[in-house]
């Protein structure tokens, strides 16, 4: 069985054809899936499918990235939880990758958002799912200053380093790969898999976007989704001398461990 651990199902392209990607989810064994919100203005949509279907359930919470949409206050985002299938918060995080003619002193909305959601995170004792691009240090600073170990949550869609990995495990985070991972310039975030235990891997499809290698210059479609972790399986090379050197973080695990952020794929 495969949990599909964060995909945007609300988004058009994958919302008018809802039935036929639930078959292809089937078909591939994917079987549970985390529908994320990255706008409150769409929360609406994303939790609809969560009630829709028994085998999904969803987030709340708004994209760093997102910019004229409207901002969450942390009771906006303790309504929301308090619904039903609600099983974390986010997407939230730090974004530095677009800054353009900005300087990482004017991303200070993105952190004061980021903090509205940790709060939020914290009071509810729900799972963050954090993004974070070009941004670690800020990123981890946060969630040591607010306290995030109480919440854990997961950092999705991984691709920073070794050092960001086992800081997100010692605060008690899981840690998510998507296609990504199959790429072949991806030989640092192949290291990190080696690094990350099995039991605190996550995988996702994040779609409609990061697709496995061999599908990357196609519209992303479910049945695609298991393709990819016999590539993770191989880079982990658990039984391999090299991965017995690993020095095991020093990671506890987080005292609420998300409800559908679980161990995603037993098979691997």
């Amino acid at each position: 069985m495969f949990v599909d651990s964060h995909c945007h199902l609300s988004f058009p392209e994958l919302a008018e054809r809802i039935e036929s990607i639930r078959d292809e989810m089937a078909s591939a064994g994917v079987l549970k899936a985390l529908c994320i919100c990255t706008t409150l203005e769409e929360f609406d949509t994303v939790h609809g499918l969560a009630q829709r279907y028994d085998n999904f359930w969803c987030s709340a919470g708004v994209h760093p990235d997102n910019e004229g949409v409207r901002e969450p206050e942390i009771d906006d985002l303790l309504a929301l939880a308090a619904r039903p299938r609600v099983v974390a918060i986010g997407e939230t995080g730090l974004d530095y990758y677009r800054l353009g003619a900005r300087s990482v002193g004017d991303m200070a909305r993105q952190r004061n958002r980021f903090r509205v959601h940790v709060r939020a995170a914290c009071t509810t004792g729900l799972p963050l799912v954090i993004h974070t691009r070009s941004a670690s240090a800020d990123t981890l600073a946060i969630l040591r200053e607010e306290g995030a170990e109480r919440c854990g949550g997961v950092f999705h869609c991984f691709t920073e380093t070794l050092e960001v990995a086992r800081a997100a495990l010692d605060l008690g985070f899981y840690v998510s790969f998507s296609g990504i991972l199959t790429f072949r310039n991806a030989t640092e975030l192949q290291e990190v898999a080696r690094f990350v235990p099995l039991d605190r891997c996550l995988i996702e499809t994040d779609s409609p976007y990061r697709l496995p290698c061999r599908f990357a210059a196609r519209p992303i479609r479910r049945r695609w989704c298991p393709t990819w972790p016999p590539s993770w399986q191989n880079s982990r090379n658990c039984r391999s001398r090299r991965w017995r050197r690993q020095r095991a973080p020093t990671s506890k695990h987080c005292s609420r461990p998300p409800v559908i952020l679980e161990k995603t794929c037993p098979d691997l």
